[in-house]
């Protein structure tokens, strides 16, 4: 795919944004396809940045650096795709529960989720259930990513389950959970379709949810 693939690659895993932002631009200056960028460097880079988190290579700093760096060039390469008429390979809706003001690991996994080509629609934090349940209706998603990282927030994850149920949408959205108090079991107590440990395997159980 040529140098300029893997050293855009390189930069963006180490977060180095504003590096980032200006090879994009000259790759693109030199016409090189959006869709390309972003299958031949932004993805394969995110999907190392997930590794080496997992591998505890890379810690929460190196991780925010890495999405930031992507982030500036998704938001250069975003007008560019939809006048291209390149289709997102789903929607993502993602959000803290109603109670928990604790938005670092969401931005992560909705960053991550971009990189890897999905739509997302940010509901930000402290989301009330009902207000979950009427976006889930209006902007039907394929994936709600509910995070908390307290375990008296996790709870009202059950209620927003519960709101999407009242509404009549849990049939037509997949849920995924995620944040530190939980676990595997308490995603299934609760009805949940994934758990997220963390953002990497997060965007691994979104794309096998839509697969």
């Amino acid at each position: 795919m040529g140098d300029r693939y893997a050293e855009l690659k390189e930069i963006v895993i180490n977060g180095k944004r504003d590096d980032a932002t200006a090879l994009l631009q000259e790759m693109l200056n030199g016409g090189e396809d959006p869709k390309k960028i972003i299958d031949g460097s932004l993805i394969p880079a995110m999907d190392v940045v997930g590794e080496n988190f997992q591998k505890n290579v890379f810690f929460i700093p190196e991780l925010l650096v890495a999405a930031r760096a992507m982030e500036g060039c998704l938001k250069i390469l975003e007008p560019l795709l939809k006048k291209g008429d390149v289709k997102p390979v789903g929607k993502a809706m993602a959000c803290t529960v109603k109670g928990d003001l604790h938005d670092i690991g969401k931005n992560i996994v909705a960053a991550m989720l971009k990189g890897a080509g999905f739509e997302i629609v940010d509901l930000g934090n402290d989301a009330d259930p009902a207000k979950i349940a009427a976006a889930v209706a209006e902007h039907s998603p394929d994936i709600l990513c509910l995070s908390a990282l307290l375990t008296t927030t996790m709870r009202n994850m059950k209620d927003t389950i519960q709101a999407l149920e009242q509404k009549g949408v849990r049939g037509k959205v997949k849920v995924m959970v995620g944040g530190a108090p939980l676990t595997q079991k308490y995603a299934d107590e609760i009805g949940a379709d994934a758990f997220g440990r963390d953002a990497a395997e997060a965007v691994k159980k979104a794309r096998e949810l839509i697969a």
